[in-house]
């Protein structure tokens, strides 16, 4: 449909031809995210070349300079814009709720094209959206009933959601004028986050999905969300709700759907609850708790030990909704994850050292598909590699179960340790990986397990592999890291014992003896291949090719001349003290 075309039927205030001439522009651009955009590039083409046309007629240089930088100009900007300064206008009309709801998805369809947001970034506009979602608030506190329809609710959320998603003014707005946060917490309060006790669940669906992008966009939303209306109760009792959960204990919870895989709607908003609640702990675990706080975490850690234990309909939505779940408990104080382990061992149960370890193994289970999957391996796997990093840290029956499954005692070290499909091979190839983040969370894991013990890590590893780690702590000399652990002895197997002798600590695998390169030659000759290479590293170091390094004073590598000169100051200020002793 032509949009001046629409533009004209939208004056003529006729309800009926308004609703047929908007089915026809909402089928037509149901699937459209963005307008026109070959014909944009091809005008911004075509605008260039006659800015440029123009500046060499001039006798000017040439220019890229981008005339197309403001959309302001664009015709069919200009049209959407009136379009949507129509629409807004006409819901404030005496509509029939078929026509109201027509209006609202042609908003929501404009309203993914930034470039034609004004109509909607304006508080009349945004508060009459709220009110039609049913989140603007009476002078008493309550909720208007403008919104009955649920149909129209979740239309004019989704409308809220993309202009929220596309616009930071109209974020701003959300924050301060029209203070969505109120609305959507007092909804989620009143429905307990199930929408038979409410709303229907496509409408739940999409109040928590402009919940979560207020969150994620705003830090003042988030805060007043967490402390004013205290988010961390609301969202778990909601997420409770959602996943139709009964105590069996004080933390410890068991479904009411018989083991079943969660249904589809249910996991989406169980995951927009877990979204929400990532935002609003992203700082817990930095700060100090008291006691009421700490046994809402550990409430809230129950309810998460239930969703790693839990599957969705399908493989790709399990996996999300784990890890959604590990974002989450990531954030959590470390001394509230206890009841992780405190369910009763029951049958079937993985069972160490006399406490439920199913969450720990969920969560090995979780690690390993991540690391075989090895898409976005920042995002996907270091959180999962910071909980299990820190719980060991914590909890020591976490970090023995851990090290058991991760670290079991060496037999084979024919092979060096980042080669095999063992879960030590695939976190040592990590520890050389590309990534910073990556590389350093797998060592961390790898080395809390060993105690941060220098040269039991160095043992599984290899100190080829672990010198990018010790390098950082000052450990390159050997020694323990700055951790508290029990002075257990490591245990080695017969036949690592008896190849012991064999292996090469740098590659930590069983080498065949090379021959010597200096056998059959005489001194003289020794001395001068010695000084050839010294003098190669000299050239080497003085073009600036190679920057020779030692390891200073405090475990860390410096410079090869600072180190000389720190050992010579050693050295003068030993030779002072015995003569002043003399």
């Amino acid at each position: 449909m032509e949009l001046s075309l629409l533009i004209d039927i939208l004056q003529t205030g006729d309800q009926d031809a308004v609703q047929n001439a908007l089915l026809e522009f909402n089928r037509e651009y149901a699937q459209s995210f963005f307008f026109n955009a070959e014909e944009r590039e091809k005008r911004k083409r075509e605008k260039l070349e006659e800015f440029r046309k123009m500046k060499r007629k001039e006798h000017f240089s040439n220019s890229d300079s981008d005339s197309d930088s403001d959309h302001s100009d664009d015709p069919e900007v200009k049209l959407r814009e009136k379009i949507g300064e129509l629409l807004i206008d006409s819901l404030s009309w005496d509509l029939q709720p078929c026509c109201r709801l027509v209006i609202l998805e042609a908003i929501r369809i404009l309203s993914r094209d930034k470039h034609s947001l004004a109509p909607f970034v304006r508080t009349d506009s945004m508060r009459l959206l709220a009110r039609l979602a049913g989140l603007e608030a009476t002078e008493e506190g309550g909720l208007l009933p403008e919104a009955s329809d649920g149909e129209v609710a979740c239309e004019a959320l989704k409308c809220l959601c993309n202009t929220v998603y596309n616009s930071e003014e109209a974020q701003g707005m959300a924050a301060e004028e029209v203070r969505l946060i109120g609305g959507l917490a007092r909804c989620l309060k009143a429905d307990g986050g199930a929408p038979e006790s409410g709303r229907g669940g496509i409408t739940r669906f999409y109040e928590l999905r402009l919940t979560f992008l207020l969150t994620a966009l705003r830090l003042d939303i988030r805060r007043q969300l967490a402390h004013q209306f205290h988010g961390v109760a609301l969202l778990a009792d909601a997420l409770e709700t959602t996943l139709g959960l009964r105590w069996l204990d004080v933390h410890e919870v068991a479904t009411s759907r018989s083991g079943e895989p969660l249904p589809r709607d249910v996991t989406e908003r169980a995951m927009e609850i877990l979204k929400i609640l990532f935002n609003i702990t992203f700082e817990t675990s930095k700060q100090q708790v008291d006691e009421e706080d700490a046994a809402l975490y550990r409430h809230l850690a129950a309810i998460l030990r239930y969703c790693l234990l839990t599957d969705s309909d399908s493989k790709e939505w399990t996996q999300e909704f784990h890890g959604h779940t590990v974002n989450v408990l990531v954030n959590l104080p470390l001394m509230c994850l206890d009841v992780l382990l405190m369910p009763k061992v029951e049958p079937g149960s993985v069972e160490y050292m006399g406490m439920n370890m199913d969450t720990v193994e969920a969560l090995l289970d979780f690690m390993n598909r991540r690391l075989d999957r090895g898409l976005k391996l920042r995002e996907s796997l270091t959180p999962v590699l910071n909980l299990l990093t820190e719980s060991s840290r914590y909890h020591r029956e976490t970090r023995k179960f851990l090290r058991a499954r991760v670290l079991p005692p060496l037999r084979d070290v024919t092979n060096r340790p980042e080669v095999g499909e063992a879960l030590r091979n695939k976190l040592v190839r990590l520890m050389t990986h590309v990534n910073t983040d990556v590389k350093h969370c797998a060592a961390e894991f790898l080395f809390v397990l060993c105690k941060e013990n220098v040269s039991r890590f160095v043992k599984y590893t290899g100190y080829g592999n672990a010198a990018g780690l010790l390098a950082a702590r000052g450990l390159l000399g050997g020694g323990k890291g700055d951790g508290k652990y029990s002075e257990e002895e490591d245990t080695d197997t017969e036949e690592y014992k008896e190849a012991k002798p064999n292996i090469n600590p740098v590659t930590g695998r069983v080498e065949e003896k090379l021959p010597n390169p200096m056998d059959g030659m005489t001194d003289e000759q020794k001395e001068y291949e010695a000084m050839k290479l010294v003098s190669m590293f000299d050239r080497l170091s003085r073009e600036q090719i190679i920057q020779p390094m030692g390891v200073g004073c405090d475990g860390k590598l410096t410079p090869l001349d600072e180190t000389v000169q720190q050992m010579a100051e050693q050295i003068s200020f030993h030779s002072d003290s015995d003569m002043e002793l003399d």
